[in-house]
């Protein structure tokens, strides 16, 4: 029997998984002698564009993450109208069939979910989520001392389209409740399928046993399962604390990065008990921003409960124009006290509205000679209004009247 070639390059062989969309074979590529993985997409599906752009997006945001812990990409193209997509090839033993055989050691937990969290910080920072975190994506390295992140078959990047409801039913049980109640995907929500993940191997059992999908829902929802630290599970606190952080119902509980969750399960006490805090409710008639404003250019704001930077020391320059500026005072301060030495500033006089001018200072300095003084300043005063009365004695010739001017009488 001719085997089936792909591209005239790959040889398909057993069938190793199927998923909503597609179907992954064991492979052989006959140009570099090696094992591959062959994602097939299913005839039906390929007809489907909106389907076809998901399965591309898988292989450009898969092929674009480097990591040790992240299965690599090596192909990507299209045979018989199907795309394909080929991958590095594993043993093919996962992280559910080593649960499958009962409860994880500790140590094996923390090293599992330490490389999960190295993968998924690559891919976060390159702007993927991988929204399908559970132990049968998890794969072993031959040697069994290592992990590997696969299958972003519904990861989902900037620009790329959400993945239908129905695709994603097979994994509810390692969704958070937000997910399951609509809300589009986030960082917390990788982060806490990591939490589930590393509770079920703990354990050796699932988290949420219900088998029927509405029961698993609302318990999802309603009835999250008892913490690890209420069930005396025999493990390091630490590893038990990150863990039931990371199943936290409100996703501000919950780790804000990978690399926090990473640093607290080494151990870090800062990156374990340093949660977010709560957003403060609006007060009464405060607009709220359906989108807030960009920050200006050059601005940064002190995280609350942070102490602000220090700040920067003075230039050279500055300092040089202080000390220009400090001389220049003081050399203006001594020649006006060398001027003037006894000058002081005259008190402050209040001056009424009635007043015509402000009454002469009370104090005069003392006079430099024997010259007399000059005579006091008299105010001058309106003259009175004329009189054009009778004048009780006769005016004598030439004098002037109360008006300034001759009477003009001539003598008898």
């Amino acid at each position: 029997m001719t085997a089936e070639m792909l591209a005239g390059r790959y040889e398909l062989r057993g069938l190793l998984g199927r998923g909503g969309m597609a179907e992954v074979r064991d492979g052989w590529d006959t140009r570099l002698d090696r094992s591959v993985a062959v994602k097939l997409l299913y005839p039906s599906q390929s007809s489907d564009d909106s389907v076809r752009r998901r399965f591309e997006d898988e292989a450009r945001s898969a092929a674009r993450l480097s990591h040790p812990n992240i299965v690599a990409i090596h192909d990507f193209g299209e045979h018989d109208s199907a795309p394909f997509i080929v991958m590095e090839r594993l043993p093919g033993r996962t992280l559910a069939d080593v649960i499958e055989q009962g409860p994880m050691p500790a140590p094996q937990v923390r090293r599992v979910l330490d490389e999960v969290l190295a993968a998924l910080s690559v891919a976060h920072a390159a702007g993927v989520l991988h929204r399908d975190i559970k132990p049968a994506n998890i794969l072993l390295t031959t040697a069994g001392d290592s992990v590997k992140v696969a299958d972003f078959g519904i990861a989902k990047s900037a620009g790329a389209a959400h993945t239908a409801t129905g695709q994603i039913v097979g994994t509810l049980c390692y969704l958070s409740p937000e997910r399951v109640m609509g809300a589009p995907a986030s960082v917390a929500d990788d982060l806490y399928a990591v939490g589930v993940m590393g509770y079920e191997a703990l354990l050796g059992r699932r988290a949420f046993p219900q088998d029927n999908p509405a029961a698993l829902a609302r318990a999802i929802i309603d009835v999250p399962p008892p913490p690890l630290r209420a069930l005396s599970v025999t493990a390091d606190p630490a590893l038990v604390a990150v863990i039931d952080r990371a199943m936290s119902r409100d996703p501000r509980l919950r780790f804000g990065s990978a690399p926090q969750m990473r640093a607290a399960l080494a151990g870090d006490p800062l990156a374990l008990n340093n949660a977010p805090p709560p957003v403060p409710p609006p007060r009464a008639g405060t607009r709220v921003l359906a989108h807030p404003l960009p920050p200006s250019a050059g601005f940064t704001s002190a995280p609350v409960g942070y102490p602000t930077a220090a700040p920067p020391p003075p230039t050279r320059a500055r300092m040089y124009l202080m000390a220009v500026a400090a001389v220049l005072a003081f050399t203006v301060a001594a020649l006006a006290l060398a001027l003037d030495p006894f000058s002081s500033p005259p008190p402050m006089q209040t001056v009424g509205t009635s007043t015509t001018a402000p009454p002469p200072p009370t104090s005069v300095p003392p006079p430099t000679s024997a010259a007399p003084l000059p005579p006091p300043i008299v105010p001058v005063t309106q003259a009175p209004p004329p009189d054009n009365g009778p004048k009780k004695g006769p005016d004598k010739k030439g004098e002037k009247g109360n008006n300034g001017r001759g009477n003009g009488n001539k003598p008898d």
